[in-house]
């Protein structure tokens, strides 16, 4: 049903203006963003697609998060999205991203840890390979930068902790917060993964870089080897 055929109280824009954007169903806020469907399709029905389970068993990306974590690529592939559609989508990613990064900038990580993981899960979780990155911070522990250094399968032959240590003494980090994606959708640890931290933690330790945390994340889920007693 297209939404000027909804009662006006159903309508997701004065819905929202009525009672507030948490009022709304998540397929009700994109359907705002979207704003047209297609020929046969709603934009609620769209909406409620997109957020659907990701192939084979839906046509979408298993919720908001999923959404969220989506590349360019992966939103060329939706019947529907033309350029623009993708152009907002995008932008509104990477606008959540940019504020979470702030966030990050302005407060020590140690008061943000669901802020953190958050923010590593919109940069590492949707993607198809092994992807190694680490959260350089300063001497107050705020975000200074996020680098993706190493890509493929992680093992500690793969991931150098030379290159490591050289980032962190370019941005004069005092600490460091370690991340890698699970394409396989577990975030639970590795053997492999507890030798990487231990190696790069005896390696940093050496320029008196502090190792945080080794956070691993996957499309919905968030592993914090810290937590974990593994760091």
């Amino acid at each position: 049903m297209p939404l000027k055929d909804l009662p006006a109280d159903a309508q997701p824009r004065e819905k929202l203006l009525a009672r507030g954007p948490a009022a709304l169903a998540d397929a009700e806020l994109l359907a705002l963003l979207l704003r047209t469907g297609m020929a046969g399709k709603g934009v609620l029905q769209l909406a409620q697609e997109l957020l659907s389970a990701p192939p084979p068993k839906g046509n979408g990306f298993g919720g908001v998060a999923g959404l969220l974590q989506a590349s360019g690529d992966d939103l060329k592939r939706i019947k529907g999205l033309g350029p623009a559609k993708r152009a907002e989508l995008l932008a509104v990613m990477e606008l959540a991203r940019r504020a979470t990064a702030e966030q990050l900038r302005e407060r020590t990580v140690l008061d943000n840890p669901e802020t953190v993981r958050h923010y590593l899960q919109l940069h590492l979780a949707a993607r198809a390979h092994e992807v190694f990155a680490v959260l350089f911070l300063d001497s107050q522990h705020r975000l200074i930068a996020l680098e993706e250094l190493f890509r493929g399968t992680l093992t500690q032959t793969s991931v150098y902790p030379r290159e490591v240590v050289l980032r962190a003494l370019h941005h004069q980090a005092a600490a460091v917060i370690l991340a890698h994606n699970h394409p396989s959708g577990s975030v639970t640890p590795s053997r492999a993964d507890e030798t990487l931290t231990q190696t790069l933690k005896a390696a940093l330790a050496l320029v008196d870089v502090r190792v945080l945390d080794h956070v691993i994340v996957a499309p919905g889920a968030a592993l914090s080897m810290a937590e974990q007693g593994l760091v």
